[in-house]
């Protein structure tokens, strides 16, 4: 039985994340360098979903440099295929799980991103604490068209 698998990302699964993000349409579509960094640079805080050695799911994060115990989640992105399968939950949960001194997940949320909206709110309910939402940046704050972005920060979290 085939099953998916959640892991860091590898130095080797970029291209494929950059055309998985690139096939979704949805997300803003960074360099592929910039992957190449996330899956070597920052693995510790990013996640794959694979099935069939397909990468069908990613997460990328950092830690904040001045609050290392806030995991933020940049990019949640699941193959249309394997939607509706809880994938982005489970990704954020591996990383999550890996990190043991994370007690807050921050993120910015386009308002037109339900399924990220939810996923959030799930997150809270899971760990069984708040959800506190703002305007991080707002349609001023970019160059180009983009819709404004709202902040989900979640926790505390505790960890044990």
């Amino acid at each position: 039985m085939n099953e998916i698998l959640f892991s860091k990302p590898l130095k080797e699964n970029a291209k494929d994340i950059y055309n998985l993000i690139k096939r979704g349409g949805v997300l803003d579509l960074n360099s592929e360098y910039l992957y190449l960094l996330q899956c070597t640079h920052f693995s510790k805080t990013c996640s794959v979903a694979t099935f069939e050695n397909e990468i069908i799911g990613f997460v990328s994060g950092y830690l904040l440099p001045n609050k290392n115990d806030t995991l933020f989640i940049w990019q949640v992105a699941v193959d249309e295929r394997f939607r509706g399968q809880n994938i982005a939950f489970k990704t954020i949960m591996n990383i999550f799980n890996s990190n043991k001194d994370i007690k807050y997940i921050l993120s910015t949320v386009s308002p037109s991103n339900k399924p990220s909206q939810r996923v959030f709110e799930k997150l809270a309910n899971h760990f069984n604490t708040k959800i506190e939402n703002e305007t991080a940046f707002s349609l001023e704050d970019f160059l180009n068209s983009h819709e404004e972005e709202i902040q989900y920060l979640i926790g505390p979290i505790n960890n044990k």
